[in-house]
């Protein structure tokens, strides 16, 4: 049924009235009730009856005085503010049934006889008479009813067995949804299995089977928002005899589950998203790092190091407690992106907490001017009040060891760190996308000392997914870990590796790095470390 068809059936009051009005013979009749009406209410009982004929040709008589019109804009009287614009409109653009006075006005304010809307309605039904004609014409005829019935015969026992299917499928429906774990929340899983070495001349590592486990449960409650609780579990430590090329999925608790992320997004109107972490947040959660294919924010489908995911810029800071992120659109194609993350903003001692203790603030500007360019300036700024315990200025394994902790470790060593960074991404078809990104740290001893440090890093990356098989990727990235210029000699890191998607929710991915100044030096004998990771998605 075409368009015009479907419209002339949402015309519900006109639809009703051509029941008994559908023509000009229908509509003599019910006017010569009506003119009956007015005569017994309206006219002294001697008085003449005004015959349908009358009627008729008068009616036609004042439908010919007016000129027609095909926009509503031709009449001088009529503004989109009236009430009965849009359905004026309607009546004289799509069915061409309303006529304007010859002075190009419609009157919309003066009072309407009975002849008159007799013969507005006896037009508009016969416009519809002809576009019902017009579109059933060549539609459908008897000889395909005819045909329709007996496929309807001769397929009688498939249509039963099929409508006895469906009734099943439906019974099996409602029991999920009575017995389903809930109607806000889904769960989520990734399952890892790695084997992997790291070799070099000094090395005395050994071949390890590690893994790790993340189940994430994700509510919405509105169906625009998300809520992440996300329980984690692994034994991937990292090897020994190289301060640099963590996995993605380095974690090692003992295989004990515990939290390792709670987040909850929500959009605020159409332009902004807000970010709302409780627990272990990520820059990259909410921030465009511009590295497609290869970042997989800390997951083992993209990259195998931590580093060749995205600029390090975006693992400064990353503490154990709550903050707050904002993507705002500034426009189609520029997003700003701006949050505050507390270290350990759950601890209410002094020189702790939300606002009193280390901290890091981030500023991004987004520009994304074509569907196959993304380019980004980067600010974070970071407080660092102490670098016991693993704490550093670089998490999740990224940079040589003077980099992450570049005034030493201790309790009484605290610094400021200013960072910078330019981030870009380009895709030269759907199969080629090539990333780069560069960034500085300028580090600056606030106690304990007056040290500064200068921490540079750089990589360039080559994606080509959908690499002989839709799902697979193949990546290249070289460049440098954080260093500290000076310092360490340049801290040269090498990947490649090639994921294979063996279905929807398994992928087996090989791969090595090469990492040239284990610990910042150069005269170290070089390391390359080899993985083969197994991926399960659920």
């Amino acid at each position: 049924m075409n368009k015009q068809l479907r419209s002339m059936l949402l015309m519900s009051p006109l639809m009703l009235v051509s029941q008994w009005a559908a023509s000009e013979v229908a509509i003599a009749q019910e006017v010569s009730e009506i003119i009956d009406s007015v005569n017994r209410s309206q006219m002294p009982a001697q008085s003449k009856q005004v015959s349908v004929d009358k009627l008729i040709k008068q009616s036609k008589q004042e439908s010919a005085s007016m000129g027609q019109v095909t926009s509503v804009s031709q009449l001088r009287d009529v503004s989109p503010g009236d009430w009965a614009y849009e359905a004026l409109r309607s009546l004289v653009e799509r069915y061409g049934c309303i006529a304007g006075y010859p002075n190009r006005t419609f009157r919309g304010n003066r009072a309407t006889t009975r002849y008159e809307f007799a013969a507005g309605l006896n037009a508009c039904l016969n416009q519809i008479e002809r576009l019902i004609a017009a579109s059933t014409a060549d539609f459908i005829t008897r000889e395909d009813l005819e045909t329709l019935q007996r496929l309807i015969q001769e397929f009688e026992s498939e249509l039963a067995t099929l409508g006895a299917r469906v009734d099943n499928l439906e019974g099996r429906v409602a029991f999920l949804e009575d017995h389903q774990f809930s109607t806000t929340t889904k769960l989520e899983g990734e399952v890892v299995f790695s084997i992997a070495n790291a070799f070099g001349e000094d090395s005395d590592n050994q071949v390890v089977f590690q893994d790790r486990v993340r189940l994430a449960f994700v509510s919405s409650f509105t169906g625009k928002d998300a809520l992440y609780t996300r329980l984690d579990a692994g034994n991937a430590a990292t090897f020994d005899g190289t301060d640099q090329g963590a996995f993605t999925y380095s974690f090692d608790s003992g295989n004990d589950l515990g939290i390792g992320w709670l987040a909850y997004y929500f959009p605020i109107g159409d332009n902004i998203d807000v970010y709302l972490p409780a627990a272990f947040p990520l820059w990259q959660d909410f921030v465009p790092t511009i590295s497609p294919y290869l970042d997989d924010f800390t997951g083992a489908s993209g990259v195998l190091s931590s580093y060749a995911e995205s600029s390090p810029i975006y693992k400064i800071g990353l503490g154990a407690g709550g903050g707050l992120g904002i993507n705002f659109s500034l426009a189609d194609a520029v997003v700003l992106s701006a949050g505050y993350f507390g270290g350990n903003s759950f601890d209410p001692s002094e020189g702790q907490g939300l606002f009193n203790g280390e901290f890091s603030a981030l500023g991004q500007l987004t520009f994304s001017p074509s569907d196959s360019f993304q380019l980004a300036f980067t600010y974070v700024r970071a407080y660092f009040n102490d670098f016991d315990d693993g704490n550093a200025i670089f998490d999740t394994g990224v940079g040589t060891e003077n980099a992450r902790a570049p005034f030493g470790e201790g309790g009484d060593v605290t610094a400021n760190t200013n960072s910078y960074g330019v981030e870009a991404s380009f895709r030269f078809s759907p199969n080629l996308v090539i990333n780069a990104y560069g960034g500085y740290t300028d580090a600056e001893q606030a106690s304990g000392g007056n040290g500064d440090a200068e921490i540079w890093y750089y990589g360039l990356g080559l994606a080509l997914p959908d690499f002989g098989k839709e799902g697979n990727l193949l990546g290249i990235i070289a460049g440098s870990e954080p260093y500290v210029g000076g310092d360490d000699d340049t801290a040269i890191h090498v990947e490649g590796f090639y994921k294979y998607q063996v279905n929807d929710n398994i992928s087996i991915t090989p791969g090595l790095i090469w990492i040239a100044a284990p610990f910042g030096d150069s005269d170290n004998e070089d390391v390359v470390i080899g993985a083969l990771r197994t991926t399960f998605k659920f």
